[in-house]
């Protein structure tokens, strides 16, 4: 017997009917002696889990730290602010440095605000 694909199973089954699905899974559990629905139903909360980190986030400063000048340099670098629009986002702590970023990007200016001596909070 061939092996078919695991597109090819697929296609088939938007192919069948309720009632010819209903049949299948019937016979997958006598051979198999397992209930596929059960696989089905235990997989759902962890696609939930997958779902729950934001698609964007924000970050802001909680504390510049020690070395100020240099976090006002690298908020410079990240936004392309001037310098004193960088000097007030450092000195409010909680304005955002960037709104509405990946959680990757989010990562990375994480880095670069903390290697200059800033606490950084991503929300």
């Amino acid at each position: 017997m061939a092996k078919i694909t695991k597109d090819e199973f697929i296609s088939s089954l938007k192919e069948m009917t309720l009632l010819e699905i209903k049949e299948l899974v019937d016979a997958m559990k006598e051979e198999f002696g397992v209930d596929p629905s059960a696989v089905a139903v235990a997989a759902g909360p962890v696609a939930a889990a997958e779902d729950a980190e934001p698609s964007t986030v924000t970050v802001t400063i909680a504390d510049a730290g020690a070395a100020k000048v240099a976090v006002i340099k690298v908020v410079r670098e990240i936004t392309g602010l001037g310098l004193k629009e960088s000097k007030d986002v450092v000195d409010n702590a909680g304005t955002p440095v960037k709104e509405n970023i990946s959680m990757e990007e989010a990562n990375e200016i994480k880095a670069k605000l903390e290697e200059a001596g800033a606490t950084v909070e991503i929300k």
